[in-house]
């Protein structure tokens, strides 16, 4: 649901992140979701550092984040597939609804998405 009550249609663009302890690895969720068309579009970026709590200890670690672009209906798909090539036992997914856009951009998105899509 939107802050307004409002459902987010299973077509709209949702934004995922997930983050990876290296570049490499960040490369291949990213490539993954893309060869997968469970994605349009996936940025890699880092390092940063996480700071988290992992069994009773505070953490902080160098990470690269992984920004991917999908539509709502395929969260579900897309989940899957990060976890099938994600190297972490409970890796960061999380994703927040696209409230608005280039509606060029948001259609390029759902078209991506969809097997056969263009490009």
């Amino acid at each position: 649901m939107t802050k307004s009550g409002e459902t987010v249609r299973a077509d709209g663009t949702v934004r995922v992140e997930t983050t990876v302890d290296t570049e490499d690895g960040a490369q291949r969720v990213a490539r993954a979701v893309i060869e997968h068309q469970v994605a349009a579009c996936a940025q890699v970026s880092g390092p940063i550092t996480s700071f988290y709590r992992w069994e009773g200890e505070v953490q902080n670690d160098p990470e690269w984040i992984v920004v991917i672009k999908t539509t709502a209906d395929r969260l579900e798909t897309l989940t899957a597939r990060i976890l099938d090539v994600h190297p972490y036992d409970v890796p960061e997914i999380v994703a927040v609804p696209v409230v608005g856009g280039n509606p060029a951009y948001l259609d390029w998105v759902r078209e991506e998405t969809r097997a056969g899509g263009t490009a």
